[in-house]
C-alpha cells in the first residue's frame, strides 16, 4: 500500500485549489518533507511536502486541475526503485529534453558541451504567506567569479531583504531577471557554473537537467488558452480586464502563472499610471535637470512603508497629545546599577526597557490604546506585543517584542539590541516583523526634540520618545536644571478618547520619574 498524497487544509473557508506545478515526475525518487507539488488558491500558494520517502509512482491530478481539500492527487511507493528516465503523464522523456520545466530544475546536475556544471539560482521560501519578492540588486555580474557562501543577489519583500548565497564557488553564467522585476518563490533568477554542483547543501541553488540553460525559462509568445486558469490567475485577469491570449507565459505547456500576469501588468504600467493609483493625479512630464539628477527605484520595503503610512492617515482619526518627563531619576538609577546589570546579564541597561515596562503598565490600565478597530467591532487584546521602530539603511522596520509583559528588563534590552543589529544587517525574519499591539519609536537617538508619530495600522497608539535636553524647570517652587524629555502619543481618536490618551502619558511620566512604581505595577 503506497503513501497517499492529499491536498492539505489551506486556510479558513478555502475548500479547493488548482494544481500549479509538480516539482517531481512519475518515477523520481523523493525524500520525506521534500516539496512535491504547488497548489494555488485565490488567497495563497501552498507547497505540499512529501509525506514520506520513496518513489513517486502516480500523479492523478495534472497541472491546471482543480482539486478539493483532502483529494488524493498522487501516490508514493516506499519500496519502489526510481526509474532512470522519469516521465509524467503528459510528457515523454524526449519531450522533456526539448523544454525544461520547473519540476526538472530539481534533477541531477548536467555537464554542458563546454565541460561546465550548470546550476539554477532559485528564489527560496521567504516566510509564511510570502509568495513573491522583487530582485533588489545583483551583487555579481555575468562572468564574475565568487566563493562559497558569497552573496549573489538580493530578493526584496515588503518586510525583509534576503540574500541568496552561493553554496559553492563558481562563476555567474546568466542573469534571467534584472533588478526591479517581481519573481515568485521557486522562480529561476539566474544561473551559475561550478566545478561540483552536487556539493551544494543549500536549496537556494538547484541543479539544471538540460544542456541548454537558456531554455529553462524561455517565455512563450502567447498563452495556451485551452488550459483552465487557476483561481489566483483568474482573479488577476478579471480584476484588470486582461486578455489571457496576450500574456507572455512561462508555465508548463503554455499555462499562465500568477507571476506571468504580474510581470505583464508591470511591463504595461507606466510610472504616471502607478502614481495615479496612489495620488489620483497623473504625474506631469518633466525633463532631467542639466545640473544632474539621479532616479532610483523605490525598494519594496520603502513602497510598503509609504503605502501603510498613507493608509494610516486616510483611515484613522489621528491625534497627538504631549507631555514631558524628568529623566533625572532614571539616569541616576542607570549610574548606580549600570556596571552590575551589564556584568550579570551581559547587556547594557538602557532607557528602552524602562519605557517598555512603563507603557505596558499604562496599557493594562487603558486597554483601548492596546486595541484595534475591526469593521464595526473593537478587538481588545489581553497580551502585549510591543513593536520597536528601528531605522535602517533599507528603511523603517518595526520588529515586535512578543509577550513583552512577561520579559525581564534584561531580556527586553537584549532583544532590542539584537533587533537593532539584525535590522542594520537586513537579517530580521518575517515573523519578527508581523503583528504588534502597540509601538514605541525613539527619535531622540537622531536628535529629534519633538514630533508627531504616525500610527502603525491597525494599531491604535504609538509612543514617541525624543532627545534629552537640560532645561530650567520649577521643582518645589524653585527653578532647577533638569534633563527633560518630551513624550508624544499619537492615537486613533475613533477608539481612544482624549481623557484616556492624556492619562496614558501621565502614567508613563509617573512610572519613569518614580521607577519604583514599575516594581509594584501602579
Amino acid at each position: 500500500m503506497g503513501i497517499k498524497i492529499k491536498v492539505p487544509e489551506m486556510g479558513e473557508s478555502v475548500t479547493e485549489g488548482t494544481i500549479a506545478r509538480w516539482f517531481k515526475s512519475e518515477g523520481e525518487a523523493i525524500e520525506s518533507d521534500e516539496p512535491l507539488v504547488e497548489i494555488e488558491t485565490d488567497k495563497v500558494t501552498v507547497e505540499v511536502p512529501a509525506p514520506g520517502a520513496g518513489v513517486l509512482t502516480s500523479i492523478s491530478a495534472q497541472e491546471g486541475a482543480d482539486v478539493g481539500v483532502g483529494t488524493v492527487i498522487g501516490e508514493i511507493d516506499e519500496n519502489a526503485i526510481a526509474s532512470a528516465t522519469p516521465v509524467t503523464a503528459e510528457k515523454t522523456s524526449t519531450e522533456q529534453a526539448q523544454a525544461v520545466t520547473p519540476a526538472a530544475a530539481q534533477a541531477a546536475p548536467t555537464t554542458s558541451s563546454a565541460g561546465q556544471n550548470i546550476a539554477d539560482i532559485t528564489v527560496p521560501e521567504l516566510g509564511e504567506s510570502v509568495t513573491e519578492g522583487t530582485v533588489g540588486r545583483w551583487l555579481k555580474q555575468i562572468g564574475e567569479s565568487f566563493a562559497a557562501d558569497e552573496p549573489l543577489v538580493e530578493i526584496e519583500t515588503d518586510k525583509v531583504t534576503a540574500e541568496l548565497t552561493a553554496p559553492i564557488a563558481g562563476t555567474l553564467l546568466e542573469i534571467i531577471f534584472d533588478e526591479g522585476v517581481d519573481v515568485e518563490v521557486g522562480a529561476i533568477v539566474g544561473r551559475i557554473t561550478a566545478e561540483d554542483v552536487t556539493a551544494a547543501s543549500t536549496p537556494l541553488i538547484a541543479p539544471v537537467a538540460n544542456e541548454t540553460p537558456a531554455a529553462t525559462l524561455e517565455i512563450v509568445a502567447s498563452a495556451n488558452t485551452s488550459h483552465p486558469l487557476s483561481p489566483a490567475v483568474q482573479k488577476l485577469v478579471d480584476e484588470h480586464g486582461l486578455d489571457p491570449a496576450s500574456i507572455p507565459v512561462t508555465g508548463r505547456d503554455g499555462r499562465i502563472t500568477k507571476g506571468d500576469v504580474i510581470r505583464h501588468l508591470d511591463n504595461h504600467r507606466s510610472l504616471a499610471g502607478a502614481a495615479s493609483s496612489v495620488t489620483s493625479a497623473k504625474l506631469p512630464e518633466r525633463d532631467e535637470d542639466p545640473r544632474g539628477e539621479e532616479r532610483v527605484r523605490m525598494t519594496k520595503l520603502r513602497q510598503t512603508v509609504a503605502t501603510r503610512l498613507k493608509q494610516a492617515q486616510n483611515t484613522a482619526a489621528m491625534l497627538t497629545t504631549f507631555n514631558e518627563v524628568d529623566m533625572q531619576g532614571v539616569m541616576d538609577l542607570r549610574t548606580r546599577y549600570r556596571d552590575d546589570f551589564e556584568k550579570k546579564h551581559g547587556v547594557k541597561l538602557g532607557f528602552m526597557s524602562i519605557f517598555v515596562k512603563a507603557a505596558i503598565n499604562a496599557l493594562k490600565e487603558l486597554p483601548a490604546v492596546n486595541a484595534e478597530i475591526y469593521g464595526d467591532e473593537i478587538i481588545y487584546r489581553n497580551y502585549y506585543d510591543i513593536g520597536i521602530a528601528v531605522g535602517s539603511e533599507q528603511g523603517l522596520v518595526v520588529p515586535v517584542l512578543r509577550d513583552a509583559d512577561k520579559k525581564s528588563f534584561a531580556q527586553i534590552e537584549g532583544q532590542i539590541s539584537d533587533f537593532g543589529q539584525r535590522a542594520r544587517d537586513g537579517k530580521l525574519t518575517m515573523t519578527e516583523l508581523t503583528g504588534g499591539t502597540f509601538t514605541i519609536t525613539n527619535g531622540g537617538i537622531f536628535g529629534s526634540m519633538l514630533s508627531t508619530p504616525i500610527l502603525n495600522p491597525p494599531q491604535s497608539g504609538i509612543l514617541g520618545m525624543h532627545n534629552i535636553v537640560k532645561r530650567p524647570v520649577v521643582v518645589d517652587n524653585e527653578i532647577v536644571i533638569r534633563p527633560m524629555m518630551y513624550l508624544a502619543l499619537t492615537y486613533d481618536h475613533r477608539i481612544v478618547d482624549g481623557r484616556e490618551a492624556v492619562t496614558f502619558l501621565v502614567r508613563i511620566k509617573q512610572a519613569v520619574e518614580d521607577s519604583e512604581r514599575l516594581l509594584i505595577e501602579v
